[in-house]
């Protein structure tokens, strides 16, 4: 080896021995990271963790107002399930979030993934698609409430009034008005406010799954079908973890589009109520002592979300570990 070569080689040892030390990097100093941390950690632990401690507080102590009286440890969450109408409320209430989630996870993302799938072949139109199914989900829940309020109006709206034009009258209902269709109607329009989330996860799942893998299934013979449910799908079993507790903790939340379409009762008779109207009436409605009531019902509700998303999550990752 001459001079020259030599020379070269120490100079490539010298540069991987910089990188792997982080030497020659500029890579910032523990106080640096915390400097630029700090503010983030700051907002979190005002408006999260503050809040999720005084909420913890609350509702073991009785309230006249706004004023904390005495320390009842667990009445409160007693008073839950023994007040008239709370105790009514609360199991019918916790039975429309279910039916809530489930018919989203069906509709929202089955559709997700379908589109994502869809648009990762296409050649044209792929990031205007893209961006038309995300924009729903960047407007209000108000919004989009009040549009879809008059979409669906018995009267008016539009969606009634195709029906009766192409011949359909017998399908022409209250949507809104009727027990029967106003949580389907509900979850159905959360669904297509919130369907580009899961396609835009779904879509960078799809784009890193390695080629090489879908090209050595297509020299063994695999159809279409049998690249997707045999090696892409397991492949974005991570993904679908991730959308299947973000969906879950977003629908056992829900209130906006509820109390947009249903009104804070849950109207009608009761049939779109859900936790968080329930929240809403006990603590802004519920009388002098509300608020232990309500915060209360904020602790469980943290309580159940945090433990299935928990469970959830170890459950993925179980399954992932297993595919790998």
């Amino acid at each position: 080896m001459n001079t020259k070569s030599r020379t070269t080689v120490n100079k490539q040892k010298a540069r991987s021995k910089r990188k792997s030390s982080g030497v020659g990097r500029g890579a910032p100093p523990w106080p640096t990271l915390a400097l630029f941390l700090l503010p983030a950690f700051l907002l979190y632990t005002v408006f999260m963790i503050w809040p999720l401690v005084q909420s913890l507080i609350f509702s073991t102590f009785e309230f006249s107002g706004l004023s904390r009286g005495a320390f009842v440890g667990m009445n409160n969450f007693r008073e839950l399930f023994t007040r008239f109408p709370l105790n009514e409320q609360l199991p019918r209430a916790f039975l429309h979030n279910i039916y809530f989630f489930l018919g989203t996870m069906l509709i929202q993302n089955t559709m997700g993934l379908l589109f994502a799938k869809l648009l990762y072949g296409a050649r044209f139109g792929k990031r205007f698609f893209q961006t038309v199914y995300t924009m729903p989900y960047l407007i209000s829940a108000l919004v989009v409430g009040y549009l879809w309020s008059l979409m669906l109006n018995p009267l008016f709206g539009p969606i009634n009034q195709t029906l009766k034009a192409v011949g359909l009258d017998a399908l022409a209902r209250p949507w809104l008005g009727d027990p029967a269709t106003a949580l389907p109607a509900i979850i159905l329009v959360n669904a297509w406010q919130w369907v580009g989330f899961p396609m835009l996860l779904f879509s960078a799942g799809l784009a890193g799954i390695s080629d090489d893998i879908r090209e050595a299934a297509r020299i063994d013979g695999a159809s279409a079908w049998q690249m997707f449910s045999r090696i892409e799908l397991p492949l974005l079993t991570p993904v679908i973890g991730i959308v299947t507790v973000l969906t879950f903790i977003g629908n056992f939340n829900a209130f906006g589009i509820v109390w947009a379409l249903g009104g804070v009762g849950g109207e009608p008779a009761g049939s779109t109520d859900v936790l968080g109207l329930v929240f809403y009436r006990t603590a802004f409605r519920g009388g002098v002592d509300a608020f232990g009531l309500a915060s209360a019902l904020a602790v469980l509700m943290f309580i159940f979300i945090f433990g299935v998303s928990t469970f959830t999550l170890g459950r993925f990752r179980r399954l992932e570990e297993n595919l790998t």
